[in-house]
């Protein structure tokens, strides 16, 4: 079985000087920056086309330095650092958010060897390889979360701490799925290597035959980088920014940055894996024995894949509205992962039939027609239990969180909406003598309280029903 055989990359990169390595990572960073602003003009521009208005269009021509204008407003606002944060975590999380992207990138191959112009150096179009390659992307991606979650418990307040919580919960959830989707292509390519998971890329492009493994993968990017419509972290109708409410000037306009750029690194990591890379579209690829795989002409078909998955995003935030957060959690945990499991087991068995000579069409159709029965059956079972009230909808859950009962939401010192089946006393107002202790006040006492108040302070009883 040929299970990660050929570790070693395709490329060498052993004779690169360190000047030349240095001009690599200057080149990778301008790249991020200006497609970065490319990208901010591009999805204000198309969602304005969508909602039929006509976008940036007064800086610079058809309005392309408005982001850079934006980007020097944020320079020049005022810094704010909370009383009550933790100073030093509220200054490191949006550098960790900020800079923990950029690194995805050194593995990221853009094209073949080239010759570098009015040079005999000839050097490949990656910064690095390395045989664990994307493992490397996976732990980046697990440690640029940090800055979300520090970001939101540093900044002592409740909506920045619900949003770090919502984001640490949202990128378990859905980088299990991205890793699981991830395994086929390791077991197809025999390497963790980009630049020979490319190269073997060279007869079919594994979108193809890994077509489930993409369709996840593509649905996992989208939650992990926390873009419309799973954007729950920052859901201003819930959080009013999520966990960067307490930010402004440039350590917004970091994670601000950090967003862009982890859209760019998983759409660069899909056209790696999924898209052949820098590898020219089926046609092209033959014209005159492959020249438009050779020279600089692949990097025009790398940037050319890379915004089309940025075009999605963007065409993704303009057109869907955001999920419900158990409803978010539910489809990565009841969803995607599982189905995720069974191609994995179904391609390691596919792949252990080919390495052994066998003739696998007539199992692979077997086996295909089995898996699709158990999902149908699945999917069906699952409606039914639902329609017939399972217990998983907000309304079947009111007995668990107390039933029909009354809760003062300022008990604790600061807001907290009510639960299915519960309904406020009061949505203004600091804690009153009855609402000290942090209990729950029901029926004659909660009168009685109402009572005292005077409605002139704006302060009396409101019911409010939760749902």
């Amino acid at each position: 079985m040929r299970f990660l055989a050929e570790e070693n990359p395709a490329l060498d990169f052993d004779q690169d000087s360190i000047w030349l390595v240095l001009t690599k990572a200057l080149l990778i960073f301008v790249f991020l920056v200006l497609t970065t602003l490319l990208a901010i003009w591009a999805e204000r521009r198309i969602v304005g086309r969508m909602q039929s208005r006509p976008g940036p269009n007064r800086t610079g021509p058809f309005g392309l330095l408005q982001a850079l204008a934006d980007g020097l407003k944020l320079m020049l606002k005022e810094d704010i650092v909370p009383r009550g944060a933790d100073r030093f975590v509220y200054l490191l999380a949006p550098v960790i958010a900020g800079m923990t992207c950029f690194i995805s990138f050194a593995v990221v191959p853009f094209g073949p060897e080239v010759t570098i112009p009015f040079t005999d150096t000839t050097t490949a179009l990656q910064l690095t390889d390395l045989p664990v390659a994307v493992l490397l992307v996976l732990a980046v991606a697990s440690i640029g979360v940090y800055g979300i979650v520090l970001a939101g418990w540093s900044s002592g307040s409740t909506y920045p701490l619900l949003g770090g919580l919502r984001s640490s919960a949202q990128v378990i959830s859905y980088e299990i799925a991205m890793g699981l989707s991830l395994i086929a292509v390791f077991l197809f390519a025999g390497s963790m290597s980009t630049s020979r998971i490319v190269a073997e890329q060279a007869e079919i492009w594994y979108v193809f035959p890994l077509f489930v493994s993409f369709a996840i993968y593509c649905i996992s990017m989208v939650g992990e980088t926390n873009r419309a419509p799973f954007d729950l972290p920052e859901a201003e109708g819930e959080l009013v920014g999520g966990f960067h409410t307490e930010y402004s000037s440039m350590k917004f306009a970091m994670f601000f940055l950090g967003e862009y750029i982890n859209m760019i690194t998983v759409s660069a990591i899909a056209t790696t894996l999924f898209l052949g890379g820098w590898r020219a579209p089926w046609g092209i690829s033959q014209i005159n024995d492959g020249m438009f795989n050779e020279g600089w002409w692949p990097l025009l078909w790398f940037v050319g894949k890379l915004w089309a998955f940025l075009f999605v995003f963007i065409w993704l935030r303009g057109t869907l509205p955001r999920l419900r957060y158990d409803q978010f959690m539910r489809f990565g945990w009841r969803g995607l992962i599982p189905v995720a499991l069974v191609w994995v087991v179904f391609i390691s068995a596919w792949r252990q039939l080919l390495d052994s000579g066998v003739d696998a069409r007539r199992y692979v159709i077997v086996v295909c027609g089995a898996v699709l029965v158990l999902l149908l059956v699945w999917i069906v079972v699952d409606s039914v239990r639902l329609a017939r009230g399972g217990g998983d909808r907000p309304a079947d859950r009111e007995a668990d969180v107390g039933g029909d009962r009354e809760i003062d939401p300022f008990a604790g010192g600061f807001p907290v909406p009510a639960l299915p089946g519960q309904r406020l006393l009061r949505t203004a107002g600091p804690a009153g003598p009855a609402f000290g202790t942090g209990t729950v006040v029901t029926g004659e006492a909660a009168e009685r309280t109402a009572d005292d108040e005077d409605p002139a302070d704006g302060q009396g009883v409101q019911e409010v029903r939760g749902g």
